[in-house]
């Protein structure tokens, strides 16, 4: 039996990095996984079936979380199919980073939109099923920048440190329901985005990072595995910091 045999989970974002590595740990641990994806049909089939040959059910929807009434649509969707949904993991996100001197009021608005109102879109199309269901654990991936800010990141910061004010709120209105909402904010994580970034720069974090080393995706998904299991059953509201005590 795993941590999270049962119960239903649907992470946003999880084509690749982070959200991948999520959906594959929930599926280890028993959970049916549905799951969104922006890019190609191909690389969501394929990661259907990789969460299937767990033994579980599996199912992507090409979705934009960003989208208001697309987010509902796909709430109502999981539910239709899973029929329910216990566990709300917020992935998706984006960067566009600038200098604020040169920052588009467009690339302002993009972030916002994916990283932030995406919170609020799922989250509130996921509250009425798991109010009727008296259960649920929402888990918003945010960012050790949201909490410390980050220079040619102003948009980025202010969308990940508005997901850690929105988790505080919901863990606080939805406490009586036994609905659970926690974040997870990561540190420097080493997936396919960094992997094409320069050695030396990369060596040069690392060594500044009291554990000297980059995380791993999994370790951010084992976060989000216990924060969705029973074993979290008295943990909301909290800001889990996933980053070898960079910020600390």
């Amino acid at each position: 039996m795993g941590l999270l045999s049962g119960k239903t989970a649907l992470i946003t974002g999880a084509s690749k990095g982070i959200g991948r590595a999520i959906a594959i740990r929930y599926a280890q641990e028993g959970a049916n996984v549905a799951f969104t994806y922006l890019s190609s049909v191909e690389k969501g089939q394929a990661l259907e079936d990789e969460l299937s040959a767990f033994g579980i059910k599996a199912k992507g929807f090409r979705s934009d979380a960003s989208d208001f009434k697309a987010a509902e649509e796909l709430v109502n969707a999981v539910v239709a199919e899973f029929g329910n949904l216990d566990i709300l993991i917020n992935n998706a996100g984006i960067t566009r980073d600038n200098l604020l001197m040169r920052m588009t009021e467009e690339a302002w608005d993009e972030v916002i939109g994916v990283n932030l109102k995406s919170c609020f879109n799922t989250v509130k199309a996921a509250t009425r099923t798991m109010m009727k269901a008296k259960a649920g654990s929402i888990i918003n991936i945010t960012s050790v920048v949201g909490i410390k800010g980050n220079a040619g990141q102003a948009n980025y910061a202010a969308s990940k440190s508005g997901i850690i004010g929105f988790t505080k709120s919901v863990a606080l209105e939805l406490g009586s329901r036994n609905i659970r909402c926690n974040a997870v904010a990561p540190g420097f994580i080493e997936t396919e985005m960094t992997a094409v970034l320069d050695e030396k720069t990369v060596q040069g974090w690392r060594d500044a990072i009291p554990m000297k080393r980059g995380g791993q995706p999994e370790e951010v998904a084992n976060a989000c595995v216990f924060l969705g299991s029973d074993m979290s059953s008295y943990i909301s509201g909290q800001v889990i910091q996933v980053d070898g005590a960079m910020l600390t």
